[in-house]
């Protein structure tokens, strides 16, 4: 797996877009290892609703990350029908520590590339 993001291959790896639902810590953990993520803190998009989320995710050619497995699931369905793209929206599973959805994400990474994502819906 890999732990750092290969400076090489950067335009393969899938942009990140958390939610303001997802830990900080998620963030600044892949951030630290080189990837491309941005948070709704770090975009000024904090309590804004999930259309206008993953609005912003699409403009800026990013997967989605986010907890709310839900609400993401009926957007995701909506793009279909309407015969809109995505670039991708990948739910992650709460856990006890931020290193496990670390884990399961930095996994993600290695194993999809930027246009093998596009308008799909992945759990981590």
């Amino acid at each position: 797996m890999t732990e750092r993001a290969d400076p090489e291959l950067l335009a393969l790896y899938v942009r990140l877009y958390f939610d303001e639902d997802v830990s900080v810590g998620v963030v600044e953990n892949l951030r630290q290892r080189g990837f491309d993520v941005l948070s709704a803190r770090d975009a000024n998009r904090l309590h804004l609703d999930d259309d206008a989320q993953l609005a912003f995710a699409v403009s800026e050619q990013r997967a989605l990350v986010s907890h709310n497995r839900h609400n993401f699931e009926l957007r995701h369905e909506r793009y279909l029908t309407e015969g809109k793209r995505h670039y991708g929206i990948i739910i992650a599973k709460r856990r006890a520590r931020d290193s496990a959805v670390v884990t399961r994400l930095l996994a993600l990474l290695d194993s999809v590339t930027v246009d093998e994502m596009s308008n799909q819906f992945l759990y981590v």
